[in-house]
């Protein structure tokens, strides 16, 4: 599957991770059972869209609009990338 194609199915975290506001941390973080992962402000908002509603296009348009920009798709797809690649999206 390539996750910069528009066709892409909804994206969603894998089961065994759980994302959360984490407040000693004071950040979003991703949970699962061998640890965890603090994530930035840019990372947390992609990942609290990827809940099995949004496609790769509708994550990124979701994206700029809250970030009141444009031109974010490079970035958003290369964070799917490497979430993807860690194996946190199905």
């Amino acid at each position: 599957m390539n996750p910069a194609s528009p066709a892409s199915p909804h994206l969603q975290l894998k089961p065994r991770f759980r994302l959360q506001w984490e407040p000693a941390q004071n950040a979003h973080v991703l949970l699962y059972p061998e640890g965890m992962v603090k994530l930035n402000l840019s990372s947390a908002e992609i990942l609290k869209r990827c809940d099995g509603t949004r496609d790769l296009a509708k994550i990124v348009e979701d994206i700029e609009a809250a970030f009141n920009t444009e031109n974010l798709g490079d970035e958003v797809r290369g964070f799917i990338g490497e979430a993807q690649r860690r194996g946190w999206l199905e």
